[in-house]
């Protein structure tokens, strides 16, 4: 168990150009928010960082499509996201936006930065052309079929079914996404990152040094990409809205967002340096902090080649530890779709579960896309929750409360001794943050929670061998007792381990034991979590079950 040491953590920004859905939770953000937490809870210094990301073409895709201004769509999303995120509880240090003063001057300061440095090539090329837009078209704004898989409606940067990095140039038979007019070629001069002169780097930082390191599936891609040679990759954009090119030269035109939205991370963390009177540089450039990125699979090659090597390049910056980017999440067997409206939306989770956060984390967890996709179906999470959030963790906590009423008006019992079997269920017990804490370090999330409801499968066959409501009708308190003791002390571990991954559980049997613990750090065997003086309150159930007519009435909403 790793403390005192210093981490940047980061979610990938989310697009202001649409609501938050789960799919986008499982794969950037309940990770990173249990990581962050585990981190606090196990005496690290942790920086948090994430904001939304309000440049590029989706924003103006949008604001063409609700006729409004791109200021008007990054406010509404930017506001309903993060509303989104405070209510279901991910608890990022700070939470910006790449529309901001302190964005603008830091991504500006980077490219003039490495502009000085002579890191950019300019040139000369043609690109598509909307000629009945009268303007070119930036990756986003083309749409035509994948030349490696054929996916008929793959975008100009990136095909979302084979994941395969593009260009636009190399789509069959492209359109504009603004016009549906076929583009034409049109000469145009940008300033390039030359990619290809810094493949050396990344065999030896990433191909060597992460070999042992990084998820299969991140380093598989990344080596792929390396493998089959790296070009040159516009970092300007000819359009309207972004941060301004800052260069005489660069008039009508902005930095591409997959230049400046990384930035973004940095700009984040001097925002809350600035509020929380710390040193930001400490979280980026300090050889001593640990730089972990959560993102989707389709952000790997932006978060594991472009931006450390905009890091490289600049040589101030430390570049990431661990890129632990999950795959995608299906719904019901099928792909997420904005467009279908196939999904299931944050906000509306919220309204129609307004308490059921810990349990939509649960499932998510438990059915994270850690190497490969997966599915997520309001069937299975029905029955996540009832079997073994509510019947097994819950159910053993409530017992324990409830006995502990009955027969100790809510006190911990003192005791006269523990048998072998209770030493050997208390040295067990104590053995789950070690475990727990090695899962989370090698990003074993789905290992990780399956560790704390195998604690609480601990608990309740303990009770149910133990039987102490016989032992008390036959009048043998002493054994209650120790049996109690024991019970309780696993309920108390249960309330400190489940703080990452089930916050809202893991607040509520604090409140219940009274207890205001929340490390990792230092529990020892030899000191009870829970002692005579601590009284319980009254119990009340941490989980409650979900009905069939609930689950129907989301099934008919999806297909409606």
């Amino acid at each position: 168990m790793e403390s005192k040491k210093r981490y940047t953590i980061t979610s990938a920004l989310p697009y202001t150009n649409g609501r938050i859905h789960i799919g986008h939770l499982a794969g950037a953000y309940i990770p990173a928010d249990i990581y962050a937490r585990f981190k606090r809870v196990t005496d690290n210094d942790v920086a948090y960082i994430c904001g939304s990301d309000e440049h590029g073409v989706a924003i103006s895709i949008r604001a063409k499509k609700e006729n409004k201004t791109p200021h008007e769509i990054i406010d509404k999303y930017h506001n309903l996201i993060k509303k989104s995120f405070i209510d279901f509880g991910i608890s990022f240090d700070n939470y910006s936006r790449t529309s901001s003063k302190i964005h603008h001057k830091t991504a500006s300061e980077f490219f003039n930065f490495l502009e000085e440095k002579k890191v950019f090539e300019i040139k000369s090329s043609k690109q598509l052309y909307d000629p009945e837009e009268n303007q070119f078209l930036a990756d986003r704004f083309v749409e035509g079929e994948c030349p490696k898989c054929g996916f008929k409606s793959a975008y100009g940067d990136q095909c979302e079914s084979c994941g395969s990095s593009l260009s636009p140039e190399e789509l069959i038979n492209p359109i504009s996404k603004i016009s549906g007019a076929q583009p034409i070629e049109k000469e145009t001069e940008h300033w390039y990152l030359p990619l290809g002169n810094y493949e050396n780097f990344l065999k030896e930082w990433f191909i060597k040094g992460k070999k042992n390191i990084a998820k299969s599936n991140v380093y598989g891609q990344v080596k792929s990409w390396v493998d089959q040679g790296l070009n040159s990759r516009a970092i300007t954009r000819d359009l309207d809205w972004g941060i301004p090119v800052p260069n005489k030269d660069g008039l009508g035109k902005v930095l591409y967002v997959w230049f400046d939205a990384p930035i973004g991370y940095i700009s984040s963390t001097k925002e809350w340096a600035k509020r929380e009177n710390k040193n930001w540089e400490l979280y980026w450039k300090d050889k001593d902090t640990k730089l972990i990125h959560f993102i989707g699979k389709d952000n790997i090659v932006f978060h594991c080649i472009i931006f450390p090597i905009i890091l490289k390049a600049h040589g101030e910056y430390i570049l990431p530890e661990n890129v632990p980017a999950n795959e995608f999440l299906n719904l019901e067997g099928d792909k997420f779709s904005t467009s279908k409206n196939w999904a299931i939306w944050l906000d509306e989770f919220l309204v129609d579960f307004p308490t059921m956060q810990d349990s939509l984390r649960y499932t998510l967890t438990v059915n994270a896309p850690e190497t490969k996709d997966n599915d997520f179906t309001w069937k299975d999470f029905q029955a996540r929750n009832n079997n073994e959030l509510v019947a097994t963790f819950g159910n053993f906590i409530n017992r324990v409360f409830v006995l502990t009423h009955k027969y100790f008006e809510g006190a911990v019992p003192q005791h006269n001794g523990l048998n072998d079997t209770d030493i050997q269920i208390l040295k067990k017990t104590y053995e789950y943050p070690e475990l727990i804490s090695e899962s989370l370090d090698n990003f074993k999330f789905r290992q990780a929670i399956n560790q704390l409801i195998d604690l609480s499968r601990l608990g309740n066959k303990y009770l149910a061998d133990e039987e102490p409501w016989k032992l008390y009708k036959l009048g043998e308190l002493e054994r209650v007792k120790q049996i109690m003791f024991v019970s309780l002390q696993v309920c108390g571990m249960l309330a400190i381990l489940s703080h990452p991954f089930l916050p809202n559980a893991s607040k509520k049997i604090k409140e219940i034991i009274n207890l205001d613990y929340n490390k990792w750090t230092g529990l020892d065997i030899k000191n009870p979590i829970l002692n005579p003086s601590n009284k319980i309150n009254k119990p009340e159930l941490i989980f409650r079950k979900i009905e069939d007519e609930e689950i129907e009435a989301q099934m008919k909403k999806l297909k409606s």
